[in-house]
């Protein structure tokens, strides 16, 4: 057996017929005049918080750093962004349970202390360039700083991604490794629609210092971080493209941070050969799992391959918006009739893949993307389609997502 080989098989063991929806949600924790909180008295929190809960505290370097409460757990990103991730469910009005079981707790929590949560997907005040995300601290974690070390080199955006992004994250099952492919292909070609119709920003006329678009701009920072590890999979669409494909990129490349057994070491442009196989474990399966995932963890891939398909081409959106988006995903990417239908729609178009992001930071919705049509012609298909294969207390979420569209179109 090689590391390809136990890299291959930890991502087919999630293979499964189950067809669950899970969700992940960044926030930024603010005051009143958008000041972040700070990481020792979120910590606190989070440490006081979890016990009172019964919860399994998180601990990272000495230092709590979030809690699982079994049906989500919740976390401390870069720069204190306050995410929660919430297990994989078949029902959406069960994710939408456990949130409100998530903010019950925590909105008075922050609310004594004059702080509040708020989505977007980039940080308020530096969107608006009232402040640079290096006026943002990073948390005390090596694997941060690391990070922040490294991506000063591959590209012009590592600050901002870190510091003060914040996205929506959805993660999807696959049956086979056919159906993986099949998904992986159909989402890296809707990307460009979803990514407009999740965006989510504080200021409509702002942009990135030196970009042209002023739509997308999340998108824009992670695609200018490190073509290593962002952007689109390379050779997603090439006939041998597989589990073994995803795992033979993985090992090609830098592996910046490890972490093993607890500690975090600087990597840098060593790949994980270089360091050590993960085949010398496989009489320790445990430590085996866990350098597989962080190899996984280290790549941010707009659709990454995980134990699941994960989607990461949202901003951070209000809750409402994240169900509508969550179940929008559940009847394209569960329906055997949609992804039909969406392979008719969008056959011949995957090279068309990168300019239609280009069209669409330039000009949003307005953009004319695949087969002439506008994105919020798509956007309009997308639900469509999706609302003809959930059941009536799911179409109700998808349709949120149509009466954002139409206002925003009128």
């Amino acid at each position: 057996m090689t590391d390809r080989d136990v890299i291959t098989n930890f991502i087919r063991e999630g293979e499964t017929d189950q067809q669950r929806v899970g969700l992940e949600l960044e926030h930024f924790v603010l005051n009143e005049v958008e000041d972040g909180i700070e990481f020792d008295v979120l910590s606190e929190l989070i440490r006081t918080t979890g016990t009172k809960l019964g919860a399994r505290l998180i601990t990272s370097e000495g230092r709590v750093v979030g809690y699982d409460a079994g049906d989500y757990t919740v976390s401390v990103e870069p720069s204190c962004q306050f995410e929660i991730s919430i297990a994989p469910f078949s029902s959406i009005d069960k994710i939408g349970s456990v949130y409100r079981e998530f903010r019950n707790v925590w909105d008075p929590v922050f609310g004594s202390l004059g702080f509040a949560l708020a989505t977007g997907g980039l940080h308020p005040a530096v969107e608006a360039g009232r402040i640079h995300p290096m006026d943002l601290t990073l948390i005390p974690k090596n694997r941060y700083y690391f990070m922040d070390r490294y991506f000063r080199g591959t590209g012009n955006y590592g600050r901002h991604m870190m510091r003060a992004s914040a996205s929506t994250q959805i993660s999807l099952d696959y049956a086979s490794e056919e159906d993986m492919v099949r998904k992986l292909r159909l989402l890296t070609i809707l990307s460009p629609v979803l990514m407009q119709m999740m965006e989510n920003k504080f200021y409509p006329d702002s942009r990135l210092a030196e970009r042209q678009g002023k739509h997308l701009l999340r998108t824009q920072i992670w695609e200018d971080l490190d073509p290593d590890r962002t952007g689109f999979f390379p050779g997603a669409f090439h006939g041998q493209f597989g589990y073994g494909a995803y795992a033979d990129l993985l090992l090609s490349r830098p592996l910046v941070v490890l972490t093993d057994r607890g500690e975090t070491t600087y990597a840098g442009e060593k790949k994980l050969s270089e360091i050590l196989t993960l085949t010398d474990y496989d009489g320790d399966p445990e430590r085996q799992k866990a350098l597989v995932e962080h190899l996984l963890s280290m790549f941010f891939h707009h659709i990454r391959l995980k134990r699941y398909l994960e989607v990461r081409v949202a901003d951070s959106v209000p809750i409402q918006k994240a169900l509508g988006y969550a179940a929008l995903l559940k009847g394209l990417f569960y329906s055997e009739k949609n992804m039909d239908r969406l392979e008719k729609l969008l056959s011949g178009h995957l090279i068309d893949v990168e300019e239609a992001v280009y069209r669409t930071e330039i000009q949003g919705e307005n953009a004319v993307i695949y087969s002439g049509k506008r994105v919020s012609a798509w956007e309009k298909e997308l639900i469509r389609l999706a609302e003809q294969e959930l059941p009536e207390e799911e179409r109700v979420c998808v349709s949120f997502l149509r009466s954002v569209q139409e206002k925003r179109s009128a």
